[in-house]
């Protein structure tokens, strides 16, 4: 492969295109890491085991200047120091071996994205190869990449020289495709940059980009879940009843759904074979393992967060047998946001209204644990826009809106699926079992709920079903549920500040019904 199309010259030597198997084996003489008991390539980034991202920047140019929701989450760089600092990487990998993949993004060969990541490491270049989709000899011969990504890792960027935060920075420079990348090994910054690049893009393709997972049923019916990190996106969408079109990344064109991606990188922290027997099944020869403590036997312990709590595993999409092979489906029925509420107040399914679905596409809430690990510990609420505002390039209102055109076109209803804590909050409380939140989420998708009766939530005004097949009443309705009513109330009054502070961003851009669908006063 000739890669001096891209100024790449006096290179070592230039691997491309290998086999999963070659490149394990060659990171492994290369002591990039070992493998695990199960067949696993184990990696360690630390101290890099998340994305960094007051660390990430967009190259400000004229063209963009307006379509970029420039601010804490798209930092601006200029173009002239990103130049110098595409040339420094260049020259870094002079007399170095690259190891280099060219895959597809987007199943919807109408759409699809050619993406060429060239790396100082095997394992990166291995973990694209499970993240994208693969191609076929013919397709290699007449490639032609869209987006260049160069993956440095190990060059340490001088804050006071390059004019950046620190030593790390990941870089996307839309309007001329490129991606840098360059000191930190975590491999989610590929991952994640390629998608970010997409939610640029694909508004202009008339293509709603989702942080969601996927899945198709016996009867060709599409649900998409959405949810931030924790909240269960994942292992709710490895549901055996229904294949997974993908985990984490898709678009809903003029057609339907496609995945983004051709893998899946899923937190395994806690992974349990009985929990999600597909995650642990798919965890094998030819998949990745980031951050997870081995044994002496080097059998992972997946409960040991020493390395990191965001432990990770990537692996193609044919490592699950239970996958809708094109990656693609239906316009969607059923969309579920998924929320994990640490606060203990939010039901555990709700129904929502168009304006409610937009309220709380913008609010993407989900709570998180904060403290010390004795004692009782304090939730953490979390807003992220379109539960996704780390990738998101354009105002947040511009997704909302894509939002609900189609779910007005399609007639899809949405629904809030709490994954957190019932009877009190964290700490008080108890988390709502695995199988409970299944069993709701199948009788929504089953239309199961469309005979029983609703009643608004008193707080947040959602529609809450008396009753559901196999899921005890009390569950239903989270006041009920709490042992001191009062108690409930106060909890409530804090979540319902929470989400009014947070929305005030965005009150001047949205309608009046829309503001009106938060949560009322308690």
């Amino acid at each position: 492969m000739d890669l001096r199309t891209h100024g790449l010259v006096n290179l070592g030597r230039v691997h491309a295109q290998l086999s999963p198997a070659v490149l394990i084996e060659m990171a492994l003489a290369r002591k990039e890491g070992v493998l695990a008991d199960n067949g696993a390539f184990v990696a360690n980034t630390v101290p890099y085991t998340g994305r960094a991202a007051k660390d990430k920047y967009l190259v400000r140019r004229p063209v963009n200047e307006t379509q970029i929701a420039w601010g804490a989450v798209n930092q601006p760089m200029t173009p002239a120091n990103f130049e110098r600092l595409w040339e420094r990487a260049k020259a870094y990998y002079q007399h170095r071996a690259v190891f280099v993949h060219d895959a597809w993004a987007c199943a919807d060969p109408v759409q699809r994205l050619s993406v060429r990541v060239i790396s100082e490491n095997a394992w990166h270049v291995l973990f694209i190869q499970c993240l994208l989709r693969r191609l076929t000899e013919d397709e290699c011969a007449a490639f032609t990449p869209s987006l260049l990504i160069l993956h440095v890792p190990n060059m340490k960027l001088d804050p006071s020289r390059d004019q950046t935060r620190s030593d790390v920075a990941v870089i996307l420079d839309m309007d001329e495709h490129r991606v840098l990348i360059a000191g930190t090994p975590y491999a989610g910054e590929i991952k994640k940059s390629v998608f970010t690049y997409l939610n640029y893009w694909m508004p202009t393709r008339n293509v709603f980009p989702m942080h969601c997972s996927a899945t198709v049923g016996a009867v060709g019916d599409t649900a998409l879940l959405f949810g931030l990190s924790g909240t269960g996106k994942t292992t709710l969408s490895a549901d055996p009843a229904r294949k997974l079109i993908g985990d984490d990344e898709h678009g809903w064109s003029s057609t339907g759904v496609f995945n983004f991606e051709g893998g899946c990188y899923a937190k395994c922290i806690h992974l349990s074979k009985t929990g999600e027997p597909q995650i642990w099944n798919a965890i094998r020869f030819g998949s990745i393992l980031e951050n997870v403590v081995l044994d002496g036997r080097r059998v992972p312990d997946y409960d040991d967060g020493t390395l990191a709590e965001n432990t990770r595993c990537a692996y193609p999409l044919d490592f699950i047998d239970n996958i809708e092979a094109s990656s693609c489906g239906g316009h969607p029925k059923n969309l579920l946001f998924l929320a994990c509420d640490a606060f203990g107040v939010l039901p555990p399914i709700s129904k929502l209204t168009p304006a409610q679905a937009q309220y709380h596409f913008l609010s993407g809430y989900t709570a998180k644990i904060g403290g010390t690990e004795a004692g009782i510990k304090e939730p953490t609420a979390t807003f992220s826009s379109c539960f996704g505002a780390p990738f998101l390039p354009r105002p947040a209102v511009e997704y909302a809106r894509m939002l609900e055109q189609r779910v007005s076109q399609h007639d899809a209803q949405v629904w809030l699926v709490n994954t957190g804590w019932t009877g009190g909050p964290y700490g008080v409380g108890k988390r709502f079992p695995l199988a409970m939140t299944r069993r709701l989420i199948t009788a929504a998708l089953a239309g199961e709920l469309d005979a029983a009766p609703f009643r608004p939530d008193p707080v947040f005004g959602v529609l809450v079903p008396e009753s559901c097949p196999d899921v005890p009443s009390q569950f239903l309705q989270p006041r009920a549920a709490w042992p001191d009513g009062h108690a409930y109330d106060q909890q409530a009054r804090k979540l319902v500040d929470l989400f009014r502070n947070n929305f005030k961003t965005f009150e001047g851009q949205i309608s009046a019904d829309v503001r009106q669908a938060g949560p009322r006063a308690v």
